[in-house]
């Protein structure tokens, strides 16, 4: 991105990042009246000072300065109530934004197309919702309000300054553009190291979730040693990225300091020269003292200001990147009237798991011109290798993915003029990797769905056998079966998912070689499940075990995304084709 860009970009996304405020503007005028007011108080109390010296303290007044004292007293215990608030409102509003930023951002990853999440790891997704949305708060409690008190601060004391003495006031000023200029050298720095801090972040986030979620295949293979290599080194580099901010703050400082002395050390060389002549006061030299670390202090801190300011900006551009990104599916369908008690067809449905808006030349097609139908009640199985299309025929019938080629319908209806959530309402899909909540075995049932009662539950857990198992769980529908299920076995996974898919009472359902995974015992309890489920349902089985579905009204044989043969178990079994030597292989011993 060139410099060009990069201010015009940082500019409009800092608006952008304003609007955010909406219902939050009131109090956040608040926060900035206080500023305002803070600043004038912080520019009167060396003046009171200053006029004390010449004034009550020359004449020996010692009530003159009694009230002074009392009136400098008055405005330190005022600014520090009004500092308590300006910081309490600037943070509540800062809190308050981003918590509906977060909430908006989840909501709108919610509707995101399973493509997205195929290409982004985990840990980059938290990294937005979490740390990048927390530096957008700190624009509004620690950025944009500070900035703005700390240049009217600098505006009123040099103001006050001129108006004071205007020649002494460019003598100790002299060093001012030597701050400046390192202010933005620093700026810069910080704004680098801060990215490649930012960045580091998101790399430690995806390799811990990646490798706390793998933990398992690391043991197994033996590779601790090697793993915790990697984190070292990134962990390394995080630190190193950290060292770098470090680094700039620690020649930045003292450069200030050093500055700052050297304005009171013109100060005292000229302004004693003008107490000696009588041009000067003592109280105006102590104004002058207080002024000069009163204007140090907020340019020193407006480098840092500015670098959480352009932070933030950096952390809000890459949020609005995920909220303008078009990975949404499409809800362009409206059609909430579709009963999805009819026929299912596909016709020559064409798909590909790239962009959708990539040339059809060069896509690689999953699906190649696909065409069945499934009448209302029947059983369908597809069966045949791995990576020839069975899953992916699944994924456009929820439209978790938008074909490219053809025309899915239900009841007679285009599935894309079909509203979004009332396909997947009436669609249910039992995968063969069970995902499950760290939450009681009634949560993952019902999803938290508030029509669905305990007794349903436990009624239908009896009907699909999973009743047995459960009431030997300790705490039994309220048992936590920790993150993914980690709890349970494999068997009693799938069984709740089973369970779930039966409570919300689909008008279709998918089941994804649901039994591939389970022992034989436990097997027979699915097979049970599978029965009671499919029982005056339309159902589509992808299956690689034969022997579940030998009863299916109709087999689907598929390879490399094509449909090969197709028939029942009798019909197919007949003749010398691909299902009787995936049958014959199956079932040799």
């Amino acid at each position: 991105m060139s410099k060009k860009q990069s201010k015009s970009f940082n500019w409009s996304v800092l608006k952008r990042v304003i609007k955010l405020l909406g219902g939050q503007k009131r109090p956040f005028s608040i926060a900035g009246i206080l500023i305002i007011l803070l600043a004038a108080g912080a520019a009167y109390r060396p003046h009171l000072i200053g006029s004390a010296i010449d004034e009550e303290m020359a004449k020996g007044d010692s009530h003159g300065l009694l009230m002074i004292f009392l009136i400098v007293a008055g405005l330190l215990i005022a600014e520090a109530i009004m500092q308590f608030y300006q910081t309490y409102i600037a943070n509540s509003v800062a809190q308050s934004v981003t918590m509906d930023l977060r909430s908006r951002l989840f909501d709108h990853v919610l509707n995101f197309r399973l493509r997205y999440f195929d290409k982004t790891p985990v840990g980059t997704f938290v990294t937005r919702v979490v740390s990048d949305i927390d530096g957008i708060a700190q624009v509004f409690s620690n950025g944009l309000l500070t900035i703005v008190g700390d240049i009217l601060k600098l505006v009123v004391v040099i103001g006050i300054m001129l108006w004071v003495s205007p020649k002494l006031t460019l003598i100790v000023l002299i060093p001012i553009p030597i701050l400046i200029f390192s202010t933005r050298i620093f700026q810069r720095v910080l704004q680098i190291a801060y990215t490649q801090v930012r960045n580091q972040v998101s790399k430690m986030n995806v390799f811990i979730q990646e490798h706390v979620t793998g933990m398992s295949i690391v043991q197994v293979f033996n590779q601790e040693e090697r793993e915790k290599q990697k984190f070292e080194d990134i962990n390394r580099q995080h630190r190193s990225a950290h060292i770098r901010t470090v680094w700039a703050f620690s020649i930045f400082f003292p450069i200030v300091e050093l500055l700052s002395a050297g304005s009171i050390a013109l100060l005292i060389w000229w302004g004693m020269g003008d107490i000696v002549k009588d041009s000067f006061s003592a109280g105006d030299l102590m104004k002058f003292t207080l002024y000069i670390f009163m204007l140090y202090r907020p340019i020193r801190q407006l480098a840092d200001r500015f670098t959480v300011l352009q932070e933030g900006v950096v952390n809000a551009t890459r949020v609005f990147k995920l909220f303008d990104s078009e990975e949404e599916m499409p809800h362009d369908g409206k059609a909430k009237d579709v009963s999805f008690e009819g026929t299912i067809e596909f016709n020559d449905v064409w798909f590909s798991y790239a962009d959708e808006h990539d040339d059809e030349d060069s896509l690689d097609w999953v699906l190649k011109g696909i065409s069945f139908s499934v009448e209302p009640g029947q059983t369908i199985a597809f069966v045949g290798a791995t990576g020839a299309g069975k899953t992916s025929i699944i994924n456009l019938l929820n439209r978790f993915y938008e074909y490219q080629k053809g025309e899915i319908k239900v009841d007679s209806r285009s599935l894309k003029d079909i509203d979004l959530q009332h396909i997947r309402k009436n669609v249910a899909v039992v995968l063969q990797d069970v995902f499950l909540f760290s939450d009681s075995v009634f949560n993952n049932v019902t999803l938290l769905d508030p029509k669905i009662s305990r007794e349903q539950v436990i009624q239908a857990a009896k009907e699909v056998g999973a009743h047995e198992f459960i009431s030997k769980l300790p705490g039994q529908y309220d048992y936590d079966v920790k993150e993914r299920g980690g709890m349970l076995s494999v068997g009693q996974r799938q069984l709740l998912a089973f369970l779930r898919a039966y409570v919300y009472n689909p008008k279709i359902l998918v089941l994804d070689e649901a039994t591939s995974s389970v022992d034989t015992e436990s097997e027979e309890l699915i097979q049970h499940a599978i029965e009671k489920l499919t029982k005056g349902r339309t159902s589509i089985v992808i299956a690689h075990r034969l022997s579940t579905i030998q009863k299916a009204d109709k087999i689907i044989v598929m390879d490399s995304g094509r449909i090969i043969e197709s028939g029942t178990h009798d019909e197919l079994i007949r003749r010398e084709g691909q299902y009787r030597k995936l049958f014959e292989l199956q079932f040799q011993d």
